[in-house]
């Protein structure tokens, strides 16, 4: 049985937010211009934006203290499993997680009081480098 490749993981260094708007906002001007990691995804339901805490303005409504374990890519789209591998053993030390996946690569993001554990517990069967 072949030995399966260890995922690679490595830190993004900012601290993010997760944005909550109305399904029918616009995209913000403040989000257009960010740059480095951000999600910005729209729904028939709301508009969700993750960005940088810092560039977050005063008003809009958002869950602060959420760092990115960004997982080395590109991935593919013939690989499975890496949501479960990644979430299933934080899932059962009952840490809540927020998972982005992207076109070449996919975005764990973990509440930054338990950022340590995550990583501890990751880095138990994913190489972390910083």
């Amino acid at each position: 049985m072949p030995k399966t490749k260890k995922l690679t993981l490595s830190i993004i260094p900012e601290t993010f937010g997760v944005c909550h708007l109305a399904k029918n906002s616009p995209i913000p001007e403040w989000a257009k211009t960010l740059n480095g990691f951000c999600s910005i995804t729209k729904t028939d339901d709301e508009l969700s934006i993750v960005a940088p805490q810092e560039k977050i303005p005063a008003g809009v409504l958002v869950e602060k203290g959420w760092l990115v374990f960004k997982v080395q890519g590109p991935l593919g789209f013939s690989l499975t499993g890496i949501v479960s591998s990644l979430s299933t053993p934080l899932a059962k030390a009952k840490l809540s997680i927020f998972y982005i996946s992207t076109y070449e690569t996919d975005y764990l993001m973990v509440e930054e009081k338990n950022f340590s554990k995550a990583k501890k517990i990751l880095g138990k069967f994913c190489n972390i480098v910083e």
